[in-house]
């Protein structure tokens, strides 16, 4: 793409050719020493950018990470969130799993909020999700007893929803529910 976007363009006009400059992954170095990342953390974040998803980026990682333990929170926080943004999948989870295996004690309160956040961000987003799901299931449960036909667009309706007070709300109108529109619809 890069090669494509620095093709010259002729604009009509004898002489006149615009010449766009492009920055392409072949043009950024290659950042792989923690030391000149350390130095150089905005050269790593390129580099991590660029490179981050050839086979051997666990170097690139590395490296970037020791710039973001050496940069201040404000800038590694800056960062991490780009570098993130900008990577592939496969790549993006291979630089979290880096920062999250344990196997080096971090110096940075950065690095060891980030991964301790994420860890309890996680967990605290599995237990939500679990309950969102349970309360559908009983609320399905529920108008099954009751004998209410639920169609198709009334089970997805619940079973996205990840609001617990929705879902609370529902399973107290099945009860007194005749059909699925009691379900939605506000008693008076």
């Amino acid at each position: 793409t890069a090669g494509w976007c620095a093709t010259p363009i002729e604009v009509g006009h004898p002489d006149w050719v615009l010449q766009p400059l492009v920055l392409g992954p072949d043009q950024v170095p290659l950042v792989t020493d923690p030391q000149q990342a350390v130095h150089s953390p905005e050269l790593a974040v390129l580099s991590s950018i660029a490179h981050g998803g050839r086979p051997d980026r666990g170097r690139v990682f590395e490296a970037l990470l020791a710039a973001l333990q050496a940069a201040t929170d404000e800038h590694a926080t800056l960062y991490h969130d780009l570098v993130l943004s900008a990577l592939p999948a496969a790549a993006r989870h291979h630089l979290e799993a880096l920062m999250s295996t344990g196997l080096r004690e971090y110096r940075s309160d950065f690095v060891r909020k980030n991964v301790n956040q994420g860890r309890a961000e996680g967990r605290a987003e599995g237990r939500a999700e679990g309950r969102a799901e349970g309360e559908a299931r009983a609320l399905l449960a529920v108008l099954a007893a009751r004998g209410i036909d639920v169609p198709d667009h009334a089970h997805t309706r619940i079973t996205e929803c990840t609001d617990l007070d929705q879902l609370e709300t529902w399973i107290r109108r099945a009860a007194t529910a005749i059909t699925i529109d009691d379900l939605f619809t506000p008693q008076p």
